[in-house]
């Protein structure tokens, strides 16, 4: 089986190239190929001699995503991308504009297996996790599409990347690291349902990325509701390990806060919400939630979003309703695979069980 070059670092590349018996300079030409100039063929990279390039063939596959769907929104601008892995398995991502630039949001599992009731990447469960190349050639892919260096990158598409940690982690690095795409880590996002024993692990990896919480419900009971993880890890554990990142990091936490209509967004809601939010550096994102057919959720009207900003506001909150984005393309995280796969079932369905 070959190797996953992709997924190498630097310094894991140039041992590699030193133990092949080549000068440990090929393994900075052979990088820049793969992570700046984004080559998904050892035959282009036209500097290295034509047998290094037949030994690297031999040894190494360039793992990357293959693109099967493309999506742009009349709306917004957005686009919403369907990559198809190497073994056939599929996932999401997602190119928002904003003024500040180009901003990627990737997927880091095929599925997921939170179960949030709200998410349509759930509904199949959990198939595997993401390699690093896999995540890494999701920004890159897009980055060659639209012919434009992406500036942020969020994880935040299908999966729970606090659940493939060490490749999330491994990710991360490579992604700002200055032999490659060099981003800058306060550009980089990472959202989690409340995996408490990695973030306390994430708070100690001398990052600077933002940490956002998929918070949703603002106590216990109503996170239970919407979120399985919560019958795990009770909302004041999550709390105090989101302080713990705050005080190691010095960045401030963001809190996801999807707005479910008549389930999440009362005025009781709201005051529990403040509770949580005004003694803490941070800052709520309310996400009127994109309907997912089969949860039955709805979205609030936009008088309820706004009313129900405008309490946190008044009580002192930093709070922003999030620019509803793509919902003309399949918007919210795993509908467009989940679309995918039902069109193919209902294409292709099984054949009958013999009794």
């Amino acid at each position: 089986m070959k190797k996953d070059i992709l997924s190498y670092t630097y310094e894991e590349l140039q041992n590699e190239i030193t133990l092949m018996g080549e000068k440990s300079f090929r393994a900075g030409q052979i990088y820049e190929w793969l992570h700046v100039k984004h080559a998904g063929d050892f035959a282009r990279m036209s500097n290295l001699s034509k047998d290094l390039r037949e030994k690297l063939a031999e040894e190494f596959d360039i793992c990357t995503v293959s693109l099967v769907e493309r999506q742009q929104s009349k709306l917004d601008g957005t686009n919403k991308f369907l990559f198809r892995l190497h073994d056939g398995n599929t996932v999401e991502s997602v190119l928002m504009r904003y003024k500040h630039g180009a901003s990627v949001c990737i997927s880091s599992q095929v599925g997921c297996r939170m179960g949030c009731r709200f998410c349509a990447s759930t509904l199949g469960g959990l198939e595997r996790d993401l390699s690093t190349a896999e995540m890494l050639s999701q920004v890159y892919v897009i980055g060659e599409i639209i012919g434009e260096r992406i500036s942020h990158v969020v994880v935040m598409g299908m999966g729970e990347p606090l659940d493939n940690y060490d490749n999330f982690l491994k990710f991360v690095r490579m992604l700002t690291d200055g032999h490659g795409l060099h981003l800058s880590q306060r550009n980089v996002t990472v959202s989690t349902c409340g995996i408490v024993p990695k973030i306390y692990e994430l708070a100690e990896e001398n990052l600077q990325i933002t940490l956002a919480l998929s918070l949703h419900g603002s106590t216990q009971e109503k996170r239970k509701e919407l979120m399985p993880v919560a019958n795990r890890y009770e909302l004041s554990e999550v709390l105090e390990a989101c302080d713990a990142y705050f005080e190691k990091t010095g960045r401030r936490i963001t809190f996801e806060y999807s707005l479910v209509g008549g389930v999440n967004d009362t005025v009781e809601d709201a005051r529990e919400l403040v509770a949580i939010a005004k003694p803490r550096n941070c800052h709520v994102n309310l996400i009127p939630v994109n309907p997912v057919r089969e949860r039955g959720f709805e979205k609030p009207g936009k008088k309820a979003a706004l009313d129900f900003q405008h309490r946190l506001i008044k009580a002192g909150v930093n709070a922003t309703i999030r620019r509803e984005m793509g919902a003309d393309v399949d918007g919210a995280c795993g509908q467009l695979r989940r679309r995918r796969e039902v069109d193919a079932l209902l294409e292709h369905p099984p054949a009958p069980r013999e009794k």
